[in-house]
């Protein structure tokens, strides 16, 4: 075989042999791709340990305890299954699970792997104790997700080889591992490859103090001088999102250079994000679009989210995933069995 990936098709009665993680079967896998100067920031102003990561402190507390057993019982991570809306940091702390047990942390996400070929590419070239982070992993497929069962439990794949009367069932023996999954919906992780996860958490919105100290962290690394109330008033506007503090960090940065005195205080804070239309409660005009549509087209509610999506000409994901978990939690919108409707708490922001 010239280390080529065998045709992983539907497994086939045939005769069966165990083959070692050492044995050359396949290469290439779909791994992340090669970082942008974007990633490059991000990666830059990433956590690299437990006490580096701010906020999350049950869900970091629990985690840490549990690598730390593993480390010295000299056994791989149980599985971890990581839930919550985008940019809570659900792959950084992969990341730093992964450098706390010392192991080395594979990346790819559940709509790149297409095939069982792609998958078994990665699983054999896990080493042992290796960490495989799958992000967005209720977008797996069933085929690609079936095959993972055996992966998780007992570190075993099996592989094909051949057509018809010439196929051969060939058992993958596995470096133990431990896949480390993130979702955004975890109610469309199947229950079966959920049961497989031993620790299940879900990350939540940080609190403006916790985002303040990750302002001013990321302040110091990027070497922006910043002020207290200068953080705060970013914080304030950053819907409870690491990921949203750093991005109006910089673009702050860039109104405090240019218009103001390159400073990042309360005054330059304030008219730099009223001029991205970043609103007090960190709302910006796809949120208050969303919720004047309810109002005003729809009588306040209830609507159904497929309405709303039509209407707003933005995909129905999109909306579910990015926008209504800030706005359910900040008491501006609620899901009813009927479809979403506002609140008093927003039509008193919207002054309607």
């Amino acid at each position: 075989m010239d280390n080529e990936l065998p045709d992983l098709g539907e497994p086939k009665k045939s005769s069966t042999k165990m083959a070692t993680a050492a044995s050359p079967l396949v290469r290439n896998p779909v791994l992340a791709p090669t970082p942008t100067s974007s990633d490059t920031w991000e990666n830059t102003l990433r956590p690299q340990r437990f006490d580096e990561f701010p906020g999350q402190h049950k869900a970091k507390e629990k985690i840490a305890v549990f690598v730390e057993a593993a480390k010295k019982r000299g056994e791989p991570l149980d599985h971890i299954l990581l839930s919550g809306p985008p940019g809570l940091g659900k792959t950084t702390l992969a990341h730093i699970i992964a450098e706390t047990m010392g192991a080395e942390c594979k990346t790819t996400s559940g709509p790149a792997l297409d095939r069982k070929g792609e998958i078994a590419a990665i699983l054999t070239g896990l080493r042992p104790g290796s960490v495989l982070f799958i992000d967005e992993i209720h977008r797996l497929n069933r085929t690609i997700e079936e095959y993972l069962y055996s992966a998780m439990e007992d570190y075993y794949i099996d592989i094909v080889t051949g057509e018809g009367l010439a196929a051969r069932s060939m058992k993958f023996q596995l470096a133990p591992f431990t896949l480390i999954g993130a979702t955004t919906r975890a109610g469309l992780v199947n229950a079966p490859l959920r049961d497989r996860f031993g620790i299940v958490e879900r990350l939540q919105f940080y609190s403006k103090q916790d985002l303040v100290e990750i302002l001013t962290r990321s302040a110091r690394i990027l070497s922006i001088e910043i002020t207290s109330d200068g953080a705060m008033e970013v914080a304030r506007r950053s819907r409870g999102t690491p990921r949203i503090a750093n991005r109006l960090l910089k673009r702050v940065r860039d109104f405090a250079e240019v218009r103001g005195r390159g400073v990042i205080d309360l005054e330059a804070a304030h008219a730099a994000l009223n001029m991205l239309e970043v609103d007090e409660l960190g709302l910006d005009d796809m949120d208050r679009r969303i919720l004047n549509l309810i109002n005003d087209k729809f009588a306040g509610g209830p609507v159904g989210i497929e309405t709303l999506s039509a209407a707003l000409s933005e995909e129905k994901d999109t909306l579910e995933e990015v926008y209504e978990p800030y706005l359910i939690q900040e008491g501006l919108v609620v899901k009813t069995p009927r479809g979403r409707m506002i609140t008093d708490a927003a039509r008193l922001h919207l002054k309607v």
